[in-house]
């Protein structure tokens, strides 16, 4: 089966539509999408409604956590706090369920390769899992949900490793890409042979920087989108 693979998309629809594009182009059998859909860009409300037209199934990160409830950790000073609110405020009772209605995991198994995924850290979204890091902190992931594959959002940045017989990856970043590139990142995962490919799909940048502007998000958040990199502040 080819399993397309997308995350933090980040309320960017133009980005999440080119990527949906590159998928259907490559084949996929089926989308999945591992969190932080809204948070940062400027079209939440049209991702979540795009999503639920798509019927894709999709998990929880970080982001849709901190829009949908009002979590008591605070975000600190930066161009995270200064898009939470805003970005609450544009979504109707809806679409605020429809992010209290993703699970925290996917769980499923694929041709007898069972899959698990997450945002961030297995229990913690708010925390990325560095996939470079030692085997031996990485492998008791796989083992404690039995699974081959392990697919991670939240890095924003593509990466997939061979651990044994089993398979590590994220996919990068939709809308916010980190990769040093600009584009959406997106992956096309075959589920049996556990051979990965991943995409940097281009996407024009005009209707999303208009965007940004009208609606006076941080101006940082441009450079990004342009240079596939996240600046310190000025």
């Amino acid at each position: 089966m080819r399993l397309g693979v997308i995350s933090d998309i980040h309320a960017n629809l133009p980005a999440l539509e080119a990527a949906l594009e590159a998928l259907r182009h490559q084949g996929v059998d089926e989308v999945l999408v591992l969190g932080d859909l809204v948070g940062y860009g400027p079209h939440p409300k049209q991702v979540i409604r795009r999503l639920i037209k798509e019927g894709l199934s999709a998990i929880a990160g970080a982001w849709d956590l901190r829009v949908a409830y009002p979590l008591p950790e605070a975000l600190p000073e930066g161009v995270g706090k200064a898009t939470l609110e805003w970005t609450r405020s544009q979504l109707s009772e809806r679409e605020l369920n429809y992010l209290r209605s993703l699970r925290l995991s996917h769980r499923k198994t694929y041709g007898g390769n069972r899959l698990v995924a997450f945002h961030g850290t297995p229990g913690n979204p708010e925390e990325p899992l560095d996939l470079l890091g030692p085997a031996a902190e990485l492998l008791p992931h796989l083992e404690r949900y039995g699974a081959r594959i392990l697919l991670l959002g939240g890095r924003h940045l593509p990466l997939s490793r061979r651990l044994g017989t089993g398979l590590v990856a994220d996919p990068g970043s939709v809308g916010l890409s980190l990769s040093g590139e600009p584009g959406a990142d997106a992956m096309v995962l075959d589920t049996e042979a556990l051979e990965v490919r991943s995409l940097k799909v281009p996407y024009d940048l005009g209707p999303l920087i208009f965007d940004l502007r009208a609606w006076e998000l941080p101006p940082i958040l441009e450079r990004v989108y342009r240079t596939g990199r996240f600046p310190k502040e000025d």
